[in-house]
């Protein structure tokens, strides 16, 4: 098994009359590697156990049928959720398969969230989807200049050899871009980030505030015209996010995002900035550049938060992540996150794992 280039976690629906599309996918994307194959969770034990000097390359191919549902799919979400550190080291993607135009992305969300707090680096646009009428790939086979089927099993394939070939670059001193909508004073998120950034050394660190008034949110110019101003470095609307965002995220190795959590979602300006983002996407991709979060909520749902962050800017925007790419805590009033039990030691493993992935020295 260690002289496989890839495992792949082939969770297909028996009930599913797609199932069948799947594995044709997985027939073209995987031809001409060498593949070992695991069905179920019990089996993850013991392949895991069996990789000293193997690739480390994983991909989860998943069927869910009309309904969404593969039970399956749920315990392998178990089993790696019940062993943190199993998938350290690994590198991975997702391909979903669906006889319905529903479901793909919310279970693949799912999936890289939990895979990744399990360890699991997903390369930058890690996620491949078919969707019953595969009506999501109508812009890329015409792009490529295809029908529908051939652009999902070339896009499959083009993601196997993203896996096989993703080396996370490291450097002498990262640039590390931090953003953030938060008053300095009060907020539990930015005490978090001040104590994690005490704890990185040899890092180029520049912080950007996104106060209310600073930006204006994503009018969706027309597409000529976004891609007249992002060849340029810039944006219709201008302003901080032309001026000093975009520049900044261009230099950075890593973004780091600082999102407190008031209503199970981004803030609005954070979310303006990811829709911004578009107009520099359309002439640069991020696919060398690592994303990480700090997410702080008041009550619960810091995973929904964290889910967003990885379905805007690491499927959409191609930001590649790290394993265990946020740090996630839960406090209410101005000042408890720091007065939490044990925060000392999470912000301590969370400066490290930046540090590991980023700097050269930490990889030699």
């Amino acid at each position: 098994m260690n002289s496989s280039d890839i495992i792949v976690v082939k969770l297909t629906d028996i009930e599913s009359a797609q199932s069948g599309r799947l594995e044709g996918v997985l027939d073209v994307a995987l031809k001409g590697r060498s593949v070992y194959e695991i069905h179920r969770a019990e089996e993850m034990t013991y392949f895991l156990k069996d990789t000293a000097g193997g690739s480390k390359r994983l991909l989860f191919a998943v069927s869910l049928g009309k309904t969404g549902i593969n039970l399956e799919y749920y315990r392998v979400i178990q089993f790696l959720r019940e062993h943190p550190g199993m998938l350290d080291g690994w590198t991975g993607g997702i391909i979903v398969d669906a006889d319905s135009e529903l479901f793909t992305k919310s279970a693949a969300r799912e999936l890289t969230f939990t895979a990744n707090f399990a360890g699991c680096t997903f390369v930058g646009r890690p996620l491949v989807e078919g969707t019953s009428s595969l009506a999501n790939f109508a812009i890329v086979a015409q792009n490529m200049d295809t029908d529908l089927m051939t652009a999902y099993q070339k896009s499959a394939g083009l993601l196997v050899r993203e896996i096989l070939d993703f080396k996370n670059p490291v450097y002498e001193c990262p640039d590390l871009l931090v953003l953030h909508a938060s008053s300095h004073q009060t907020s539990n998120t930015f005490a978090v980030w001040n104590a994690v950034r005490e704890k990185l050394e040899g890092f180029h660190i520049t912080e950007i505030g996104l106060r209310n008034g600073t930006l204006s949110d994503c009018s969706g110019c027309p597409y000529r015209m976004c891609l007249h101003f992002g060849e340029q470095g810039s944006c219709f609307y201008g302003g901080v996010i032309a001026e000093d965002v975009y520049p900044a995220v261009k230099r950075a190795n890593a973004v780091v995002m600082l999102c407190p959590n008031y209503n199970d979602a981004l803030s609005a300006n954070m979310t303006a900035f990811i829709n911004r983002l578009t107009a520099l996407f359309r002439t640069t991709r991020f696919y060398d550049k690592a994303l990480f979060g700090i997410i702080v909520s008041g009550y619960s749902g810091s995973d929904i938060v964290a889910e967003q962050l990885i379905a805007a800017l690491n499927m959409n925007k191609t930001f590649y992540l790290p394993g265990n790419f946020a740090m996630m805590e839960t406090a209410n009033k101005a000042g408890t996150a720091m007065k939490l039990p044990g925060i000392e030691a999470r912000i301590e493993k969370f400066a490290a794992n930046i540090t590991k992935t980023l700097k050269k020295e930490e990889m030699e």
